[in-house]
């Protein structure tokens, strides 16, 4: 059986943390599908085919990654693609608290997917994509932050 995981978020916008954990998970998993999140309730700083379009872009040289974007339970379009793995990076131990939680539901909802962590690299531990857009809001330079791919203008 095909190895598939799918590593959702917003990626508003998406960052050198982001990448990384991509890359170093590709030998555990046959596919990749990092999946935009949309929800209806929550504003995003970048729009869905800016950040789908950098991701793409991002990852064009792996043919095993592809990118889409969806709505609703992360398990339910789990199912829909036939994944067995939800692919989640870990900052800190907060981070990890709260993705417990939604994991442990998750299993309850869809016993067939198991959540895979990777804790983040040393370097990017203090990257996330809040911090960015709190920097490019207030007019600072937070290119350091992202790939060469993601053009942080709006």
């Amino acid at each position: 059986m095909k190895k598939i995981a799918v590593f959702p978020g917003s990626f508003d916008p998406l960052t050198l943390g982001h990448e990384s954990l991509v890359v170093r998970a590709l030998p555990l998993f046959d596919e990749i599908i990092i999946a935009v999140g949309i929800n209806a309730l929550k504003s995003y700083y970048f729009p869905e085919e800016k950040r789908i379009q950098w991701i793409k872009k991002v990852f064009q040289q792996y043919p095993q990654i592809s990118v889409t974007s969806y709505e609703g339970l992360t398990v339910e379009f789990c199912r829909s693609v036939g994944s067995q793995f939800i692919l989640r990076g870990l900052r800190t131990s907060a981070d990890f608290e709260f993705e417990r939680g939604i994991a442990q539901v998750n299993k309850k909802l869809f016993p067939e997917v198991e959540t895979i962590f990777l804790l983040t690299t040393p370097e990017h531990t203090a990257i996330t994509s809040s911090v960015i857009r709190d920097v490019v809001r207030n007019g600072g330079d937070a290119t350091q932050f992202v790939p060469p791919a993601v053009d942080l203008t709006i």
